[in-house]
């Protein structure tokens, strides 16, 4: 389904987030089934940002929304075992993109991206911040909460809605979403791709690491 102009204005002026309203409509998706690693690797639009080793045995593709409950679960319950058993000991290298599910998933990773400006640590620091605080920014004023968080990050009320408003920076977004649609045949998040394996859903530590262990042995 493809989101019109006057439907995504509508929808943004409901949500609190008019100052967007400028903005060309996401593009959301259907479909389903795996690639080649290949094509899980090549980033598109925007630079990946990624925690791990570039050599490392394995490469782990996450693709979340920033609204998704089961995403933010992940990230509290299954990432930081992730993290600590596989990125920070050389074995994994971890890769997070952005596969907004509406238009405050849209606005919340535009502020990831901005605050982080490159920087990968802190583009997952703010992301976690934002998947821990989803209840607050998604069911308030999402606008007013962004703006709380983003001053907290070090910007501007300015660079905030700079920020918001920022059309090439949302059609990177748009167009890096199609291409996991198209491509990849991404279509619910969060959905992982393992060495090109892809897994959907919400998934436990246990089950990463049966995926994970037989590649660092092979």
């Amino acid at each position: 389904m493809i989101i019109t102009r006057r439907a995504f204005t509508t929808m943004l002026s409901l949500t609190g987030l008019a100052a967007l309203a400028g903005l060309s409509p996401l593009r959301f998706i259907s479909d389903a089934m795996a690639q080649a690693a290949g094509d899980v690797a090549k980033p598109v639009s925007l630079p990946d940002m990624a925690l791990g080793p570039k050599d490392a045995a394995v490469t782990i593709t996450e693709f979340a929304s920033m609204t998704c409950p089961h995403c933010a679960a992940f990230n509290e319950q299954v990432f930081p075992k992730i993290k600590s058993e596989y990125i920070d000991t050389g074995k994994v290298r971890y890769i997070f993109r952005e596969f907004p599910l509406d238009i405050k998933a849209a606005a919340g990773s535009m502020l990831s991206r901005c605050i982080a400006n490159g920087d990968a640590p802190k583009y997952f620091a703010v992301t976690d911040m934002l998947f821990r605080q989803q209840s607050d920014w998604v069911m308030k004023n999402t606008t007013e909460t962004l703006t709380r968080i983003g001053k907290q990050a070090g910007l501007t009320q300015q660079q905030v809605e700079a920020c918001l408003k920022d059309q090439a920076l949302l059609d990177k977004i748009a167009a890096d979403q199609k291409y996991a649609s198209d491509i990849l045949k991404v279509d619910s998040t969060p959905t992982f791709f393992i060495n090109g394996e892809k897994i959907k859903g919400e998934t436990s530590f246990e089950e990463f690491a049966k995926k994970i262990n037989p590649l660092l042995k092979s």
